[in-house]
């Protein structure tokens, strides 16, 4: 075993000195009243209620005390529950759900890009590389230019950014630009003469760097990118990366988020949430994955601290590995080749044999795993593993988790289900990114993000973006879901359609369930934690097609109110 660092080891200490705390206590937390009082602390009426609770699945009013709904029912039931001091909110007709639960996001390394790095989400090369150039302007001479949210299917010149670009751009800082799917980047020639790499540098295993015309492109994948990357300074500061989460808390609230699953995290990122938690500004509840060969799990292993430990709101989950590509950047490892590469299946970044050792090792540990596996071909290695452990070391409930898990069919479905695992499939891919999908085809296409059939085979399927990647945004995901259309308005897959109430459970209870948390969180029912979203209309009723333009009018978290329109 690895030691631990005096920062994992600090990081860890914190989070369990801090349990107390986080059990109530919380800065701003749940509003007036005392424990022993009969009236509520705060009361919404007049609503129309999706509770997301089969024994009482719609109501007009709710009542919150200490936190958690104390009732739930019709407007006379509620007022009754009024005293001097309850905060009374009128929704006027307006639509309630549970808080949305985001199942695999990475919020704390997303914050401090914001506040650090160059945002590459621009749609002509030109304005890409005048952004690159004003950095340069303003960065140490021999110091890194770093960006973040380039998307290669959205530039108007109809081709990706390439390194002669950053060339012109700027040649004398090392650039690089990533891939807002997070698997690939794109590097100027500094970076590369830096690195050592040349055309000639033969692809390492789990790794790619693309050429054209004997030269190097600039694009480089997954594993080859560590020679480069490991020259990337952090580029952040502890205050930088606590400013960071509090910015991404406010976007994520916004959006109605009231939860969120942090995979594959670090003692840094760790530290950033109790920081920004005890200045008050964390906005949402986290399942905090540590990364799979890291310090923090390690400490976390040998303090014999296990998935699970924590509170309501800051929580270890499952340890987090990447064993394949990238859906969105095409890298994903499938049986098939893409469309127009008869010879391309995809990357693997991990062998069956590893795959077999982390998910025994975390098993041992008494952690719950979750592995990137985006094509079918690494679904069904974690499947391997996930079989071979349950048999050799059996859990009453493991709740093996496959992330993103994307390329599915029959017989790997009814493996999940048989199992018990957990996939948590992209949801706002097929919209937000449908430039991609011509690359996989109308047939694979049929079995991505398949939450139709997930559902058919009752898996409980869970709502995940992957922000930066995908957009976080919960209403986008159940347009995308519902609909199967792109931001062309073509459809992708449109046999995995699903309706909206399907869809709001797989962005609330059954993301409550991938965390072990669906007692505690996931609807609105009476003694579980008051997370709740006002909406400005119903999805139920509204345009499918423009389900993502309603208003979050209000988000509560344990009745506290974290985003108000």
């Amino acid at each position: 075993m690895s030691e631990v660092n005096r920062r994992d080891f600090m990081a860890l200490s914190g989070l369990a000195a801090g349990g107390a705390v986080w059990a109530g206590c919380a800065p701003g937390g749940s509003q007036g009243g005392s424990g022993g009082s009969a009236h509520a602390d705060q009361v919404v009426t007049n609503a129309t209620i999706y509770t997301v609770d089969d024994g009482n699945p719609r109501a007009e009013a709710l009542a919150v005390k200490s936190g958690r709904f104390l009732a739930v029912g019709s407007n006379d039931d509620i007022v009754n529950l009024i005293g001097p001091g309850t905060q009374r909110i009128d929704a006027g007709g307006g639509t309630v759900v549970p808080g949305f639960i985001d199942a695999h996001n990475h919020p704390s390394s997303a914050g401090m890009r914001h506040l650090t790095q160059v945002d590459m989400n621009i749609r002509t090369i030109e304005g890409m590389k005048s952004a690159l150039r004003e950095r340069a302007q303003n960065t140490p001479p021999g110091d890194w230019v770093v960006g973040f949210l380039y998307d290669d299917t959205k530039i108007e010149e109809g081709r990706p950014l390439a390194r002669t670009d950053i060339d012109e751009a700027v040649p004398d800082h090392p650039v690089q630009v990533t891939h807002r799917g997070g698997h690939t980047s794109v590097y100027n020639s500094k970076a590369f003469e830096l690195a050592g790499i040349t055309v000639d540098t033969p692809d390492p295993p789990g790794g790619h760097f693309y050429r054209e015309d004997g030269e190097l492109t600039g694009k480089v994948a997954e594993l080859a990118r560590r020679p480069l990357q490991r020259l990337v300074p952090s580029g952040s500061t502890r205050e930088q990366r606590t400013e960071g989460v509090a910015l991404i808390g406010q976007l994520m609230s916004a959006a109605g988020l009231t939860s969120v699953h942090e995979t594959g995290g670090s003692s840094q990122g760790l530290t950033a949430l109790q920081d920004t938690y005890e200045t008050g500004d964390l906005r949402f509840r986290m399942y905090y994955f540590p990364s799979g060969g890291g310090g923090l799990f390690n400490a976390l292993k040998q303090a014999g601290i296990r998935t699970g430990f924590g509170d309501e709101n800051l929580r270890i989950g499952a340890v987090k590995y990447g064993a394949d590509g990238s859906a969105s950047e095409r890298t994903m490892a499938m049986r098939t080749p893409y469309i127009g590469r008869p010879d391309d299946y995809g990357i693997l970044t991990m062998t069956q044999e590893e795959v077999y050792e982390a998910v025994d090792d975390a098993v041992r540990a008494g952690f719950q795993i979750g592995i990137h596996a985006n094509g079918d071909k690494t679904i069904e290695m974690c499947l391997n593993a996930y079989e071979r452990a349950q048999r050799d070391m059996p859990k009453a409930d493991p709740r093996f988790r496959l992330e993103h898990c994307s390329l599915v069919d029959d017989p790997l479905l009814q493996r999940i289900k048989d199992i018990g695992a957990i996939p948590t499939p992209f949801y706002t891919y097929v919209h937000f990114h449908g430039n991609k999908w011509g690359e996989y085809g109308p047939a694979k296409m049929e079995w991505m993000f398949a939450h139709r059939r997930f559902l058919d085979y009752d898996i409980p399927v869970a709502g995940a973006s992957d922000y930066p990647p995908g957009p976080f945004e919960a209403l986008m995901a159940i347009q995308s879901m519902v609909t199967r259309t792109d931001m062309q308005g073509r459809e992708w897959g449109p046999s995995q359609k699903i309706s909206v109430p399907e869809a709001l459970r797989i962005c609330t209870i059954n993301g409550a369930r991938a965390s072990f948390e669906e007692d505690l969180k996931g609807s609105i029912t009476e003694r579980k934690l008051a997370d709740y979203v006002i909406l400005g209309d119903d999805p139920h009723t509204a345009n499918p097609d423009a389900i993502k333009e309603i208003e979050v009018v209000r988000t509560v978290v344990g009745g506290r109110t974290t985003h108000e329109a």
